[in-house]
C-alpha cells in the first residue's frame, strides 16, 4: 500500500476550490492509502481552535471519515498553523507529531519536518518563530478576542508576502548545512519536508554516504501529493 505525504495546502475560505480538491483527494486516493502525513500549513492561517469556519469544519469531517475507514492521519505543525491544538486534532482524528519526527516508511527510517527550521539564512523569520513558539506568547495571543486575532493574522500574511518579494530566493530556501546537520543528528538518510514550495528530490552527501531530501509541493494552484510505495517515490499533481 502507498503512504501519502502532503503539505502547504494553505486552505482558506477565499479558495474553496482547493478545499474541494482536498476533500475529494481524502475520499478517493487517501482512502486507499496506508497512512496520510500532513507536514504543516494545512491552513492559510490558524488563530485558535475556537475560530472554526466552514473550511475547517469540512476538513475535520473529511479527515475524521478517513480515520473511520482505517487510514491513520498524522500532522506536523507548519509556520501558518502552529497554533492548531489538541481540540481540533481530536475532532479531525489526527495524531499530532513533533516537528522532526522519525517514522518508518516501508523499512526506511525517514525524518519528517515542516521545513521552516532549515531556512536558517532567514534571520528575521527565525527570530519571529522563536518568539511565537514561546508558550507565554501563545497563551497571550490565544487570550485575545477573535477579531484581534483575525486582524493580526491578516496583517502577518500581508507582511509575509511583502517580505518574501523583497528578499532573494536563497534566503527563503533551506540551508544545505542545516539539512546535513538534521540528517546527521537524527541518524537518517532520508528527509521529507515542505515549506519552501519548491517540489523536488535532491541528493545529499552525508559525510560520504548518499542521502536524499524530498520537498513537497504547495496547493495554491493545484494539489500536490508525494506517493511512497517501497523505494519508489512519485510526486503527483491533482487538478
Amino acid at each position: 500500500m502507498t503512504t501519502l505525504f502532503i503539505s502547504d495546502l494553505h486552505l482558506d475560505a477565499s479558495r474553496p476550490q482547493i478545499t474541494r480538491t482536498f476533500v475529494d483527494f481524502v475520499h478517493d486516493e487517501a482512502a486507499r492509502a496506508k497512512a496520510l502525513y500532513i507536514l504543516g500549513d494545512l491552513f492559510e492561517a490558524w488563530i485558535g481552535d475556537d475560530a472554526g469556519d466552514e473550511t475547517s469544519d469540512a476538513v475535520a469531517d473529511a479527515l475524521a471519515g478517513l480515520h473511520a475507514r482505517g487510514v491513520p492521519v498524522f500532522f506536523i505543525h507548519g509556520n501558518r498553523d502552529f497554533l492548531l491544538g489538541d481540540a481540533y486534532a481530536r475532532r479531525a482524528r489526527m495524531t499530532l507529531l513533533p516537528d522532526g519526527s522519525i517514522v518508518d516508511v516501508d523499512g526506511e527510517r525517514t525524518l519528517l519536518m515542516h521545513g521552516d527550521t532549515l531556512c536558517t539564512d532567514d534571520a528575521p523569520y527565525q527570530a519571529f518563530r522563536t518568539q511565537s513558539h514561546a508558550p507565554e506568547w501563545q497563551r497571550a495571543f490565544l487570550a485575545r478576542p477573535l477579531e484581534q486575532r483575525r486582524a493580526f493574522a491578516a496583517q502577518a500574511r500581508a507582511e509575509s508576502v511583502r517580505y518574501t518579494r523583497s528578499v532573494a530566493d536563497a534566503i527563503t530556501d533551506v540551508n544545505d548545512a542545516a539539512v546535513v546537520a538534521a540528517l546527521r543528528a537524527h541518524r537518517v538518510r532520508r528527509l521529507i519536508h515542505g515549506h519552501t514550495h519548491r517540489p523536488a528530490q535532491h541528493s545529499v552527501d552525508l559525510d560520504g554516504v548518499p542521502a536524499e531530501r524530498v520537498v513537497l509541493g504547495d496547493w495554491y494552484e493545484q494539489g500536490s501529493v508525494l506517493r511512497c510505495c517501497g523505494r519508489e517515490f512519485a510526486m503527483r499533481r491533482l487538478a
